[in-house]
């Protein structure tokens, strides 16, 4: 495979997937900001994915949600990362099942609609980011029905888990930030479990637990849990799993990939809870996040640097 396909087959599914954790974020804080904006700020979101160059600051939840939608200025805006995997997936539509296509462009055109804005200020903002949430959820169905498992199919699911894992570690960042601004223990199990709604976990949890949010059982289940597909363990398991199924198929050669991903799985794997108490959760996130900026950087060396 050409290295322009594969590289564009990654980043077609690093745009959707970011800009569905982008939505999950966005419609997880509306909620917990109508009940306690003085704990849900819209600032720390504003601040991690405003990436236009200029400052833009509003604690209002329209004015805010149209940015991070509609502002094309931003390059993380739902309409910018939509309208960048539309690009790549048609450059290879070839690798790409006509289904899976189809699914991108009508969510290209559905958020170019000219009344779309208006929607957004004249209906309820919770239906309006659920509508675009649909269009994520019947990508990712779609591309696991329709697309033949193979080399670009592969390649698909390197750019989910890797999109997925850096997700990971900035909605953690950004609820560190919240959390050490206060000592009081019930306004930091509102941010555990505003994290875990945002990763989609919070039900899982309590089926787990049925306890409070103790930092202990969160830190585990969204780092360590095996069986939470939105953990980094679970994560950094399958991009290790599609990185050997493509040296299986010649598409990568054996190197420093397989063992700088298997440094990392047995880093979160065996890491104990006083482990990451003692470096601090911040700085075991940092170190989480380059070494996926490591095997990121391997994987473009040893595939795009010569597969032309």
């Amino acid at each position: 495979m050409l290295s322009r396909v594969a590289n564009n087959l990654i980043w077609m599914e690093r745009y959707m997937e970011r800009g569905n954790g982008i939505l999950s974020l966005l419609k997880v804080n509306f909620y917990a900001n109508q009940d306690s904006p003085e704990l849900f700020s819209w600032t720390p979101i504003i601040q991690n994915y405003n990436a236009s160059g200029e400052e833009f600051y509003t604690e209002d939840a329209i004015e805010c949600i149209e940015f991070l939608v509609f502002n094309l200025g931003n390059p993380n805006s739902i309409l910018n990362l939509v309208t960048k995997a539309r690009e790549n997936a048609r450059s290879v539509q070839e690798h790409i099942s006509r289904e899976l296509w189809l699914c991108i462009n009508n969510y290209y055109l559905y958020l170019t609609r000219k009344d779309l804005i208006a929607k957004l200020h004249e209906e309820d903002p919770i239906v309006f980011l659920d509508e675009l949430k649909k269009y994520h959820l019947m990508y990712y169905g779609t591309c696991d029905i329709t697309q033949e498992r193979g080399s670009s199919y592969y390649f698909i699911n390197v750019g989910k888990f890797l999109e997925r894992v850096i997700q990971i570690s900035d909605f953690t960042a950004i609820k560190l930030m919240e959390i050490a601004k206060t000592s009081d223990s019930l306004e930091q199990s509102f941010y555990w479990k505003n994290l875990l709604l945002s990763v989609g976990g919070y039900q899982l949890y309590l089926k787990t637990h049925k306890s409070s949010f103790q930092e202990n059982h969160v830190i585990r289940m969204i780092f360590q849990d095996k069986l939470f597909p939105r953990s980094m363990y679970y994560c950094v398991n399958k991009l290790s799993r599609y990185v050997n199924q493509l040296i299986e198929t010649n598409e990568l050669d054996r190197n420093n990939t397989e063992f700088l991903l298997g440094k990392l799985e047995s880093t979160i794997k065996y890491t104990t809870i006083e482990g990451i108490n003692e470096q601090g959760l911040n700085n075991f996130i940092l170190g989480i996040k380059e070494d996926i900026k490591n095997i990121s950087l391997s994987i473009n060396t040893v595939y795009f640097s010569h597969s032309n």
